[in-house]
């Protein structure tokens, strides 16, 4: 029992960790008012930005190239949620549609480059992040071996922003002037705060944060960009988003529900009763789960009261 948790935690904080970040992508953009279901083509669009970067690069540059891909998977990200940005804030669009357009452009144009760029849809990467212990902290009876033992760096780094992101949003005027901009934004600008500044803004950091998702699963437990890479995961981090009631604590909480929804489908091989069952029942369990949480406890959730609504200063 106790090497089946040592082996499920820390897997479970791997898969946690970029939908964690993707989630709170979501969260800077919904608070802002702009509701983003783009998540999973951002996500994507960061994925591969990430993989083609190092695999260009990791030759020269080492280790090096994965830290930098970090970076290039967020700016990629960034730019793309730019288009969500003008066309739901400048342009009035509706942002349901806007969003789809993003995943469905982000599927299509990212296999079409890789093709182009590398000769093959599959692009593989060597140098990515490997497991290991955190010194001090990995030798704490009970604690060390499940949380500090065999993980990834980019979950400390995840967990750090989240950390950022909850004292930037509750504890700095930026915080108040983004969550007013997606509570009643007419009231905002009587104030004088820029509303479309300030939903540009969450939506680009929305994209920046989706794309450093895609690239920490590029560099940790994937190493490979294909079309396969959309499996998802930018869905279940809206379904977190909302089972989180938009909030960074809430959304920590529903990020590791799913997250280990996820891996205990993918370690069922490990339990000989369960290796001759058939493969779909685990491989859709993680969306079963989520349909089931968001059926029981989406009822009482309540997101920012203007998401969704274009804004329009003729309106007050």
């Amino acid at each position: 029992m106790w090497d089946a948790l040592t082996s499920i935690i820390p897997l479970g904080i791997a898969y946690t960790a970029p939908l964690l970040i993707i989630a709170l992508g979501g969260l800077y953009s919904e608070r802002s008012g702009i509701v983003n279901i783009g998540l999973e083509g951002l996500m994507g669009m960061g994925a591969f930005a990430t993989a083609v970067f190092i695999a260009l690069t990791q030759s020269t540059l080492g280790v090096a190239s994965v830290w930098i891909g970090l970076l290039v998977g967020a700016l990629a990200g960034g730019l793309l949620s730019y288009l969500h940005a003008f066309a739901s804030v400048s342009m009035r669009a509706n942002q349901v549609i806007s969003g789809t357009a993003i995943n469905i452009l982000s599927a299509a144009l990212t296999v079409y480059l890789a093709r182009a760029i590398t000769g093959s849809g599959n692009v593989q990467i060597i140098q990515k992040f490997s497991k290991s212990d955190v010194a001090g902290l990995s030798s704490i009876p009970v604690i060390g071996p499940l949380f500090f033992s065999n993980a990834y760096i980019t979950t400390y780094i995840v967990m750090a922003i989240v950390i950022f992101s909850w004292y930037m949003l509750y504890k700095r005027p930026f915080g108040l002037r983004l969550r007013a901009c997606g509570e009643n934004p007419q009231a905002a600008d009587s104030m004088g705060i820029n509303v479309q500044k300030m939903r540009y803004i969450g939506v680009i950091i929305s994209g920046a944060l989706a794309g450093l998702g895609g690239a920490i699963v590029i560099t940790t437990y994937s190493g490979e960009f294909s079309n396969l890479t959309f499996n998802g995961l930018g869905f279940l981090a809206l379904a977190a988003l909302i089972f989180g009631k938009w909030n960074p604590w809430g959304v920590l909480g529903a990020s590791l529900f799913f997250g280990f929804a996820k891996t205990l489908a993918s370690m069922t091989l490990i339990f000989d009763n369960l290796k001759d069952m058939p493969n779909i029942l685990f491989n859709t369990f993680p969306y079963v789960v989520t349909l089931i949480a968001l059926m029981l406890f989406s009822k009482n959730a309540a997101g920012p009261k203007a998401a969704g609504e274009p804004y329009d200063p003729g309106k007050r």
